[in-house]
This record gives C-alpha cells, structure tokens and sequence, in this order.
C-alpha cells in the first residue's frame, strides 16, 4: 500500500522533514514572546548515524538544525522563551541540545521552558518504548531543570494549549493555537504525513496503534467541524512562513 503513495530510495528510505513552528507576538513592553514547536533531532550524531538517517547538510557541511534554521532568519535561541514538544523522540527532542567545548552538552535554548505532559517524561525517563534508542539520555538529562510537565487538556502559556493525544506514545500530546484566520494544530505524530490521514495508516513503532486511530480520527472530526488548519511534522513539503508563523504549505 505504502509503495503506491510513496517511493523509497534504494535502501528503502523515504524523505521525511523534521519541521518546526516558530511563534513570535508583541508584549507590552514593545519585545516580542517567542515561541518554538518541536526542536529536530538536532546534531549529536556520530558519523554512521549521519549515514544512516541522511540527516540534511547545511553550507558548513555539518547536519542542519533548528538552531541553524532560527539563525537563519535572524533569531537568537536564547530569544526563545518557550519550547513545546508533542513527545520526547529524538527527532522531536533532540534539537534542544547540542555539544560544547571540550564535548560538553549544553543548552540550545537557555532562557526557555520546555513543556510536555508529565507522562511522556516519566515513560521517557524509564525508556518506555519499542526502540530503544528512542528517549535518549544526551537529549533528556540537560533539560530536567528546565521541563515544566502537565497534565492531560491544559494552556501551560496564555493562547497556547495543548491536548492530549496518545496512541505514537502514551503522553503524546499536540499544540493548538488561534491566529485572526481561526484555530491552528500541531497534530504531532497522530498524524505525521498527510498519508497518514488514511484511518489504516499508522508508524510502525506507535506504541498503541489503535488508540492512534481513534485520537487521529476524533482530531479530524474537529478540524472539519471547526475549520482547522494541520500542521504536519514529518511532511516534506516546502516551508512558508506566514503571519510570523512557521509552518508547512
């Protein structure tokens, strides 16, 4: 079914993005708040992993990240006051830290809070899962003293929310925020792909496939009832940026 919607290269990989929103409003201190969604995978990657994954390379040769990406349009990752994670994936955790001199990790986004559901960084903690090397120590150690966990449908910053959303993990959750056109989702890895918007189409390492059938299908019954746009984190399609949101066209 997959070969029909998708072609693999020729050791059987496809093209996936590892796409991030930046949020940016004005305070009233004339500043402006931002916000990230999603960090990548970041770069902490040995040289076989670089092979393995064909991580994107930028000018420098070295694998492009968030980091780059920001800086590319002129935003300090110290500027982030924000980070919100759908999970603790390395492809969607890995970008908050990075190596220092002399190997040290350090912070990408010092001056930010990292917000996820309190499920999700025990289940991580612990290893929870089918990979494993998945949750990964480099990615979570560095950051405990700046997570704040939550607990199921809340709005952990004013205007931004987030609800939960298990089946890729059991404390997956997606971001949800409004703009003056109306209500915008992240949907995470509920629904990753735009193929995977079939009821059938799942990742091979949800680990309740069935639940993530039942939260895809409950997101999009409220995103035709209610005029949502998706933001879809593992699509490659081309990014825009819009409003001061960056998303996938």
């Amino acid at each position: 079914m997959w070969s029909k919607w998708i072609e693999p290269d020729a050791e059987n990989r496809i093209w996936l993005s590892m796409n991030c929103v930046l949020l940016e409003r004005p305070t009233l201190g004339g500043g402006i708040e931002r916000i990230l969604v999603e960090s990548g995978a970041g770069g902490k990657w040995t040289a076989k992993e670089e092979a393995v994954y064909l991580f994107e390379r930028g000018v420098d040769g070295r694998v492009r990240t968030v980091e780059h990406a920001l800086r590319e349009i002129g935003v300090d990752p110290a500027s982030i006051k924000h980070v919100v994670l759908t999970h603790l994936h390395f492809d969607h955790a890995g970008g908050l830290t990075r190596f220092g001199v002399g190997g040290a990790l350090e912070l990408v986004f010092p001056n930010a809070q990292v917000h996820v559901q309190r499920q999700e960084w025990l289940d991580a903690l612990a290893n929870k899962s089918t990979m494993s090397r998945t949750y990964l120590p480099a990615n979570l150690e560095p950051i405990a003293n700046s997570v704040v966990l939550h607990d199921g449908d809340v709005e952990p910053i004013p205007g931004i929310c987030v609800r939960s959303a298990p089946g890729h993990t059991w404390g997956h959750q997606m971001v949800i925020w409004k703009d003056h056109e109306g209500t915008i989702c992240f949907a995470g890895d509920t629904m990753p792909t735009i193929h995977h918007s079939h009821p059938a189409s799942s990742l091979g390492y949800d680990m309740l496939p069935y639940q993530t059938m039942l939260t895809k299908r409950a997101m999009l019954d409220d995103a035709d009832r209610e005029h949502w746009r998706l933001v879809l984190d593992h699509e490659p399609g081309d990014c825009v940026v819009q409003r001061g949101i960056r998303t996938t066209n």
